[in-house]
């Protein structure tokens, strides 16, 4: 577990807490911070002994959570959900670098078959906001979100050229209290220093008294090498994106690989120069980007909240919801808010919108530039992003899967289309306890032509249709009855990604003894196109700035 942070500590004592701050949103986001420390997943006394809060208020705060979507409880587990990712696409959106400069970060790892990354600064660290990640058995892992010590990465010691002393001063600080980097879980422990320097991690360049020696070098050559300095075998390059407007580093590219590919002089040679290339072509795309236009303020989240307090009472902290909702205000062309927009985009009052601003500043969320505005920090993705940014479509969908099939007590799956597609390839199900019912693995192929779940997905393509395909593109379902097996019936409805296009197909299926096939498109379709569309939901708010495969 992470050493106790200062936010921590206001949690457990209120010490140090601005007057004006909301206990219970500063003791909200430290649960958000212990989940996602804990890879998305804690019990609710692990959470009590993370935080050192009381039983009854990590029920509280994470019954608020729930109702807010941003947890679920899975057995005796508090488990993040896909939800809380909006309070990182709030940031991201409000960064703008991810929407404009992704593309080209995801050319180059195809052009060079290796790891790239987009980083920007975060006080003493660094923080991933893009990730196009070569999938191999050897592979990095790092995720959208995960804080990394700057003196150990390459993209550090390029943010710290433009460091003032503070910042220094800050950073010494921080090696003096955390010489292991136990507050960083995203990077292994850092080894006891040793005389041996024939390891990467004892070695000389790894020592926190070098790093301004490595400062200097980037400063020169206008580039920085990362040689195992988080881990052995781990190797990157990397070159600063400026902001054309200020000719300050906006965020820092790299190239990660591992030394069994390439060395770190070869990075030198070999990728330097396509990375170079690469970056002044993000530059280019920074300078002629066409001004943002403000996207739509979320609406009526006070009035929700409102309804959510008068519904369950005690049980939901409303100050809490109110606080988190705050930070979805800002957005995509709303990356800089007065207090009054603020309080226009929430519904609520300047009051509470100034309260909760204030707290979140505390927290180290929001920052209060000299123009009277505030702006979203990178530690947004704290909360919940790094664990939730490596899903996929199936662990989006079980949950959905299992209510749906309490629900109408029939077994249901997720299917996806084969590459050459003939079969379909089942992805998720969850079953019911009947006597007789469908039981089909995870990974089993069936002919798509003979199947619900394949007609859905068939009816999407660009090939000629033939009329029973036209057929169950116009209605936006497929009933198939006994083809595949006598006494099989199934219906399904197809899951739409953020373009429109159908990724998956969701069934369920039932033996024709228990439902006519009138009652199948009565009782089932409704309550299929409603988990449909949550599936759906779920997968818009994960893949705004991340990559989810559909298998």
């Amino acid at each position: 577990m992470p050493a106790m942070t200062a936010v921590d500590a206001d949690a457990r004592a209120g010490a140090g807490t601005p007057g004006e701050a909301v206990g219970p949103l500063v003791r909200g986001v430290v649960v958000l911070r212990r989940l996602t420390e804990a890879g998305g997943t804690l019990s609710p006394s692990a959470l009590e002994r993370a935080t050192g809060l009381a039983r009854s208020t990590v029920d509280r705060i994470t019954g608020t959570l729930g109702r807010m979507g941003y947890v679920r409880l899975d057995g005796r587990d508090v488990v993040l959900t896909s939800r809380v990712m909006e309070l990182g696409n709030a940031y991201l959106a409000a960064l703008r670098l991810p929407a404009l400069l992704d593309a080209r970060a995801d050319a180059l790892a195809d052009e060079l078959d290796e790891s790239v990354s987009l980083a920007v600064a975060d006080l003493d660290g660094i923080r991933f906001i893009h990730q196009a990640t070569r999938r191999r058995a050897l592979s990095v892992s790092f995720r959208i979100g995960d804080l990394l010590p700057a003196e150990r990465t390459a993209p550090g010691a390029l943010f710290a050229t433009e460091w003032t002393e503070p910042d220094w001063t800050r950073w010494r600080e921080r090696r003096a209290e955390d010489a292991q980097d136990a507050s960083f879980p995203a990077v292994p422990p850092r080894a006891e220093p040793t005389n041996d320097y024939s390891s990467p991690a004892s070695s000389p360049g790894s020592c926190a008294d070098s790093f301004t020696e490595r400062v200097e070098r980037a400063r020169r050559d206008g580039w920085a090498v990362d040689d195992q300095l988080i881990e052995p075998g781990l190797v990157a390059v990397s070159v600063p994106v400026r902001d054309p407007g200020t000719g300050r580093v906006a965020c820092v590219a790299s190239v990660v690989s591992h030394t069994s590919r390439h060395s770190a002089a070869d990075l030198r040679t070999s990728l330097l120069p396509r990375l170079r290339t690469a970056v002044r072509a993000m530059e280019t795309d920074l300078r002629t980007a066409p001004a943002p236009e403000p996207g739509p303020a979320p609406a009526g989240l006070a009035t929700w909240t409102t309804a959510s307090k008068h519904e369950l009472g005690r049980d939901f902290v409303e100050s809490l919801a109110r606080g988190l909702t705050v930070l979805t205000a800002f957005g995509e062309g709303r990356s800089a808010l007065p207090l009054t927009e603020v309080a226009r985009a929430t519904g609520l009052s300047r009051a509470t919108a100034r309260r909760a601003l204030l707290t979140h500043e505390h927290l180290g969320l929001v920052t209060a530039r000299p123009d009277r505005t505030f702006t979203l920090t990178p530690r947004v993705l704290d909360l919940g992003f790094p664990p939730l940014s490596r899903t996929t479509l199936p662990r989006l969908a079980e949950p959905h899967l299992r209510a749906l099939a309490d629900a109408v007590r029939e077994p249901t799956a997720l299917a996806v289309l084969t590459s050459d597609g003939k079969e379909i390839q089942y992805t998720a199900g969850a079953g019911t306890s009947r006597v007789l019912t469908v039981r089909i693995a995870v990974g089993t192929r069936l002919p798509a032509t003979a199947t619900s779940l394949g007609r859905v997905l068939l009816a999407d393509t660009s090939a000629p249709l033939s009329p029973t395909l036209t057929e169950v593109r116009s209605q936006g379902y497929a009933l198939v009855d006994e083809e595949l097996e006598s006494g099989l019936r199934s219906i399904a409805v197809p899951v739409r990604d953020r373009t429109g296009r159908t990724v998956a197909a969701l069934n369920v299926s039932t033996h024709a003894a228990r439902r006519t096939l009138r009652d199948v498109v009565a009782d089932l379709l409704p309550a299929l196109h409603a988990t449909a569309a949550r599936i759906q939901q779920d997968l818009h708010t994960a893949s705004r700035f991340t990559h989810v495969p559909p298998s």
